[in-house]
């Protein structure tokens, strides 16, 4: 099978700037700083150990000497903690951004979804920007006309065509980018988690097309995603990135199996500082706990008890779209459920104040098996953005002791079949 993408010694850097105490660049400061600039083109520096005080860059390698290969009609996720380096690596395989170091070889046409709008005039209309991006990815004017049904059936957006893109919702953009990036001639295609603002079916939907076009060999696809169980569900390889280097380049199970396990609290609580905190400027998440119905910390709990899930965080701007909820993921990557504070009735839902909040949910007695299950914070305005979109942060154990049927002993009991392990009643028809 022929190589799609080698990337070597791939490394790149970017020099941060810091500011004196005040927030503000002082005079001395920069003249510093070019002097500094001065004398280290003018001259080596013997031992290299030149010091200037009030030094305000430093240089930070968001990759690190990546090494790999992809074959073409691979389906390959990359995963990775926040600021692993996941979308540096996506913007230089894109061709958006240069390396500092290193090198990458591509065989043949790259699409690339990565954020929404990429690629798209907001004055012209969804008709003109199919033309646009077909014409950058060097098509003739036929052979986009012969893709363009197919486009606008997938992307359900027809009755908007012609209105200029600028007007278009987040999922609107979606639907129709990446309906642009599957059917237009592209042999890599790039897709980064920006698939997530569209609704599930959609994003149900995107899966399927990228997997049939893969499994025909018609396309390699690279699927960057915070969602375990969609890079489960497309990829058959996946590569683990932790600040900037490749960790694991393996068989999707192992390589998200070892993630979940090793990159998750299991103390029952992860915080935040106040300048680290998860968020934007409307909300900060300060933290996490798992409890117990005495409200103690806990990452261990047999099945008869209920769990408590709180959520500790700060708003800074209220906004009636706001949902605040986690994914919880088992071993698998397989998402047992999804919650948000909006899924009671509406009556019963947490007030969310300006300043300090702390929510919590109860997960109920006797629902999960036995197993290490695993947290990721979700925070969204519904329907607009992703504020927080998290890989799993903390992890808790389930043991199980539940289970009435002689059928299941104290000894198969964990080896009772189902994600859940749910004792429902059964009666006779009366």
């Amino acid at each position: 099978m022929s190589i799609a993408i080698r990337v070597e010694h791939l490394s790149k850097s970017y020099k941060i700037r810091h500011k004196n105490q005040s927030g503000q660049d002082l005079l001395r400061d920069i003249i510093a700083e070019k002097i500094k600039g001065i004398i280290d083109k003018s001259k080596k520096i013997i031992d290299n150990k030149l010091v200037v005080k009030n030094q305000s860059k430093e240089v930070f390698w968001a990759l690190n000497n990546l090494n790999f290969e992809i074959k073409k009609g691979e389906r390959v996720g990359i995963i990775g903690s926040n600021g692993a380096g996941k979308s540096t690596l996506l913007k230089i395989l894109s061709r958006i951004s240069e390396p500092t170091k290193g090198r990458i070889s591509t065989n043949g046409r790259i699409s690339s979804l990565l954020e929404v709008g990429t690629g798209f005039h907001p004055e012209l209309t969804g008709r003109e920007n199919i033309y646009l991006n077909g014409a950058i990815l060097g098509m003739q004017r036929t052979e986009i006309r012969n893709k363009f049904d197919e486009i606008v059936s997938f992307s359900e957006i027809g009755k908007f065509l012609d209105t200029p893109v600028k007007r278009y919702s987040s999922g609107m953009y979606i639907r129709l980018a990446f309906a642009v990036s599957a059917y237009l001639e592209s042999e890599i295609l790039i897709v980064d988690e920006v698939l997530a603002v569209g609704d599930a079916q959609f994003q149900k939907k995107c899966l399927g097309k990228m997997e049939d076009f893969s499994r025909k060999g018609e396309r390699t696809v690279i699927f960057v995603s915070h969602n375990m169980q969609a890079i489960t569900s497309l990829c058959n390889r996946v590569i683990l990135i932790n600040k900037g280097s490749i960790l694991q380049d393996d068989e999707t199970k192992k390589v998200i199996r070892n993630y979940l396990m090793f990159e998750t609290s299991k103390k029952g609580l992860i915080e935040w500082e106040p300048e680290k905190a998860l968020g934007d400027s409307r909300i900060k998440l300060r933290a996490i706990r798992i409890l117990d119905q005495e409200n103690k910390i806990r990452s261990h709990f047999c099945s008869t008890s209920v769990i408590r899930i709180r959520f500790d965080f700060e708003i800074f701007t209220l906004d009636n779209l706001l949902v605040i909820g986690f994914d919880l993921t088992n071993e698998n990557g397989i998402i047992i459920f999804r919650s948000y504070q909006h899924d009671s009735i509406e009556e019963e839902w947490p007030k969310l104040l300006l300043g300090f909040n702390s929510i919590y949910c109860e997960i109920p007695s006797e629902l999960l098996r036995e197993g290490t299950y695993f947290i990721s914070p979700k925070i969204s305005l519904h329907g607009v953005k992703w504020i927080i979109n998290s890989d799993p942060l903390l992890s808790f154990d389930i043991e199980l002791n539940h289970g009435v049927s002689p059928y299941w002993s104290y000894y198969n009991k964990a080896n009772r079949p189902g994600v859940l392990s749910l004792v429902v009643p059964w009666k006779n028809l009366e």
